[in-house]
């Protein structure tokens, strides 16, 4: 006879990004096994991160403050923003510790087989970082995938007019791979190693 809650739990768990049957089955019987106090705080944990974290108002990086670390550091040199699809590729380029300059983060790519257009990510945003003149080179880090590169080379052909080098990553990183399983060598090599578009 099945177990509904347990069932419930599972199916829970599947909707989760790259998380099969056998994963799922792992992370409910997890849950099962904690204690009262270990289920409360994995609660409150979820809670508070859903309620508190949200969009950087200047990168669209996750933060719990107006600004996210990047943008509020006065060292980081605001003059180069890394386009990146999302927030995990933040981390990635982070953990190289080689990256001075600041984010922008898409929240997804131009794909029109999803339904997602130019309109549903955040190019507009961008696009108004541009207005104060002190940006200089825009970097192009979105995964090699026919969606990564429609999406970089239709934000370069935006951004050429305004006089703004546009360079993409070089090819360090496999194509088809994400950016947030790159090592901090292959990410290294593919920042320094970037191409004008």
């Amino acid at each position: 006879m099945a177990i509904v809650s347990l069932e419930k739990l599972i199916e829970e768990f599947r909707k989760m990004p790259s998380v099969g049957i056998k994963s799922a089955e792992r992370m409910a019987y997890y849950i099962l096994g904690l204690d009262d106090s270990q289920t409360d705080a994995l609660v409150t944990a979820i809670k508070n991160a859903h309620e508190n974290i949200h969009s950087c108002q200047i990168c669209c990086n996750l933060t719990e403050n107006e600004k996210c670390s990047v943008c509020s550091n006065p060292s980081r040199d605001k003059s180069v923003i890394c386009v990146v699809e999302n927030p995990r590729d933040v981390t990635a380029f982070e953990r190289t510790h080689e990256y001075r300059g600041v984010y922008h983060v898409l929240g997804g790519v131009i794909s029109p087989m999803n339904s997602v257009g130019p309109d549903d990510i955040r190019i507009k945003e961008l696009i108004s970082r541009m207005a104060d003149d002190t940006v200089e080179e825009v970097i192009m880090a979105t995964n090699p995938t026919a969606e990564g590169e429609a999406t970089a080379m239709y934000i370069a052909r935006l951004l050429k007019p305004m006089g703004i080098k546009v360079s993409r990553l070089a090819y360090g990183v496999p194509v088809g791979s994400d950016l947030e399983y790159a090592d901090e060598v292959t990410l290294t090599r593919a920042l320094s190693g970037r191409s004008l578009l």
